[in-house]
């Protein structure tokens, strides 16, 4: 059930982000929205607590490709730390430079890795479709005392949506519509997206939940460090090497989304004066934002080579659905601020209140009925940017040295701000 309600969660949320994206198609996703309905100041939170914890999410991707890939050469022994921080470091960086040097190469890749991707989950649902029809008892009995289980309080529900929220939005993590800018026709386009692939996602993941509980019990689901690997030592013993790898291929098309996303909120971030200006400047070969993909490539990297920083990603967490909220709470404010603003799509009014209100929820229930300091960590980190926010963007403090390095990186970085006439000859 909680799978399917956060499918649902997720279909509302891409609907919300829909009549943003058409309305407002400017790179830098929330970020943009946020600023334009709720000023700068909430804007540069977002993207002060985004510039930590976005690259800290990537560096954990890629620390779990490295498992998933060394896994079938080391069979039941672990793989050595120093090989996977190396092998994450240079799956980082060659997706960094490959979103850097080319849109079109990096949109392909993901086309592909999307599609190997679906193959690997079709082997899975279809694999416990044929057992769970061919009527064996042992598949069948699994299902019997599926809801006995006692109802759960309110902060596992959060946790749950948080877990089942976190799946589905590897595949959607693209509507949250970060290169609205670059795409041809937003107005259809992303409505088409949203209403054909988020539903096909919903109905994939549950297939493949459905498969899980066929051959696996709830206990050993949750004792399991990778189910997916569970499934296959049972189901297809003989083979069972295919499903890491096929893991690893997820994990690799999540981490190019999430890096070329986050590439256009670094950038987007740097055209609004929130973050330093060779961030917002683009090649002058290539036309894409390849200082903003350094950047965050390297924060990413730092996360990585000392693999217990990972963790401080559970404390930016409930972060997440803030800024969710408050990119809803921008939809609403914009359609009673800006009534007469052009929206080729306009999602039911009812369903962005929905979504300011769940967000609350998974903010608040975990605080309330699970207290931890964790979230103290995370409200001050966000308290922080006000230290930043108020002398260098607010009061605009400047320092001359800045920018001599600056011209200089430009030069080396061979970049140019993305002016009208830069903008002309990319197109």
């Amino acid at each position: 059930m909680i799978w399917i309600a956060s499918g649902l969660v997720s279909l509302m949320g891409s609907l919300c982000y829909a009549e943003l994206g058409t309305a407002l198609p400017f790179s830098g996703g929330e970020y943009s929205h946020i600023k334009r309905g709720l000023g700068s100041l909430p804007a540069f939170m977002f993207i002060w607590t985004s510039t930590f914890t976005k690259p800290a999410s990537n560096a954990a991707r890629a620390l779990l490709f490295a498992e998933y890939a060394t896994q079938p050469f080391y069979g039941v022994c672990p793989a050595p730390d120093m090989l996977k921080k190396c092998l994450a470091l240079a799956v980082l960086w060659s997706l960094g430079i490959l979103n850097g040097r080319s849109v079109r190469l990096a949109a392909w890749v993901q086309t592909v890795f999307t599609l190997l991707k679906m193959m690997a989950l079709s082997v899975i649902a279809v694999g416990g479709i044929v057992l769970l029809v061919g009527g064996r008892k042992e598949s069948l009995a699994r299902f019997e005392d599926t809801f006995s289980s006692e109802i759960p309080n309110s902060s596992q529900v959060a946790e749950a949506f948080f877990q089942g929220l976190s799946y589905i939005a590897c595949f959607i993590s693209l509507f949250k519509l970060y290169f609205s800018e670059e795409m041809k026709n937003p107005s259809r386009n992303i409505p088409l997206t949203v209403m054909t692939a988020v539903p096909a996602v919903i109905v994939f993941y549950l297939l493949v939940n459905i498969s899980y509980l066929t051959v696996l019990t709830p206990k050993e689901i949750v004792s399991s460090v990778a189910v997916a690997v569970t499934w296959a030592d049972r189901v297809i013993p003989s083979v069972a090497w295919i499903i890491p790898l096929s893991v690893a291929v997820s994990i690799f098309g999540a981490l190019n989304s999430s890096m070329f996303t986050l590439g256009r909120l670094s950038y987007a971030g740097s055209q609004s004066g929130h973050l330093p200006v060779l961030i917002s400047m683009l090649n002058v070969h290539s036309c894409t934002p390849a200082p903003a993909m350094i950047f965050s490539t390297m924060i990413a990297s730092i996360f990585i080579i000392p693999s217990d920083l990972i963790m401080l990603t559970n404390y930016f967490g409930f972060s997440a659905w803030l800024m969710i909220g408050l990119t809803c709470t921008s939809l609403i404010v914009l359609r009673y601020r800006e009534p007469h603003l052009h929206r080729p799509y306009k999602v039911f009014l009812p369903v962005p209140f929905v979504m300011v209100a769940m967000s609350f929820f998974l903010v608040v229930a975990p605080i309330v009925w699970s207290p931890n300091m964790q979230y103290v960590y995370s409200f001050l980190f966000m308290l922080g940017s006000l230290l930043v926010y108020f002398p260098f963007v607010y009061f605009k403090l400047r320092f001359a040295f800045l920018d001599k390095i600056t011209c200089q990186l430009q030069l080396l970085l061979e970049v140019s701000p993305a002016d009208g006439s830069a903008e002309s000859k990319c197109e």
